[in-house]
């Protein structure tokens, strides 16, 4: 390639082109392809590089625990989800009807991985995605030295993606004023945008768990009203062997849970893989530190 072409592809910010330009003239020779067909294809490198750095940027931007891949799931190792729920979640359907979705189960089987792979799938889909656990929601809020200004910076970028993921529900009982923090968080999301959470407790515990009964019914009345909610029983990936230590599973056995009329409870099936679940083990305390929107309706698609 000559300096002065390379220069001014530089110039014109045309890495990905500039990259596969040497080769695509030799294809070009040796296919005789025409003016037009030529200049689709080093278009196209250009546009493939650059949807590429765009993906990989937004996922650093999400803030995942890990980067995961429905690929990657253990489907044999735990019946208890549908394989095609799980895809379809994925496929991102829900995320443009502004719906919601619940993950209810005990520890290790498998609830962070999958909402991290299905916002790595959103990402991909061309969706802006972020991963907080509920403990860095905390954090995010309720440290001493926020300002104003610096509170609503933290929400705007809450309220921002297309799916906001909060992982950990349940973990341990939350910091005061948290309560306040997720309804605000809940409420200018609902019917906005669609959130994505977790959770080891059943809905029974969560007035107790938030410290806050009414903030705790007025975020369940809303998150609920659009949201499915997919219950996984069995025991921990992390323990199938039986572990070193000798520690005995935790039971799998899911408390029953008093759904209000309407709302979906989506569980069983073909099965969910999960190696991990981000366990958050320290205890936060109060001082401590352009997406595609396609309509549609509040229903989300379910296997049969």
């Amino acid at each position: 390639m000559r300096p002065s072409l390379s220069q001014t592809l530089k110039q014109l910010r045309l890495s990905g082109l500039a990259q596969s330009l040497e080769v695509r003239l030799s294809e070009a020779a040796g296919n005789r392809l025409d003016h037009a067909e030529f200049l689709e294809l080093i278009l196209q490198d250009e546009l493939n590089v650059r949807s590429s750095r765009l993906v990989s940027r937004r996922v650093k931007a999400a803030c995942f625990g890990d980067v995961k891949n429905l690929d990657e799931f253990d489907f044999s190792f735990n019946a208890s989800i549908k394989r095609r729920q799980i895809h379809d979640l994925a496929a991102g359907q829900f995320i443009r009807q502004k719906a919601d979705v619940l993950l209810l189960g005990p520890p290790g089987v498998g609830k962070t991985f999958l909402v991290q792979a299905i916002g790595h799938q959103a990402i991909k889909a061309g969706f802006l995605v972020l991963y907080r656990s509920i403990f860095d929601l905390a954090r995010d809020f309720l440290g001493d030295d926020q300002t104003p200004t610096q509170q609503d910076k933290a929400l705007n970028r809450y309220l921002k993606p297309d799916l906001l993921i909060i992982d950990d529900m349940g973990m341990k009982q939350l910091p005061r004023r948290s309560g306040e923090c997720l309804l605000e968080i809940i409420m200018r999301r609902h019917e906005n945008r669609s959130t994505m959470m977790t959770s080891n407790r059943p809905l029974e515990d969560w007035a107790k768990l938030i410290g806050d009964v009414p903030a705790a019914t007025a975020i369940l009345d809303r998150f609920l009203q659009h949201a499915a909610i997919i219950n996984i029983t069995g025991k921990s990936y992390r323990l199938r062997h039986g572990g070193s230590s000798g520690t005995k599973p935790e039971s799998s056995r899911e408390p029953a849970l008093s759904l209000p009329k309407g709302r979906r409870n989506t569980g069983g099936g073909e099965g969910l893989s999960p190696p991990e679940d981000t366990a958050a083990e320290s205890t936060v305390s109060s001082g401590s530190t352009g997406s595609p929107q396609a309509g549609g309706g509040s229903e989300v698609n379910q296997a049969p």
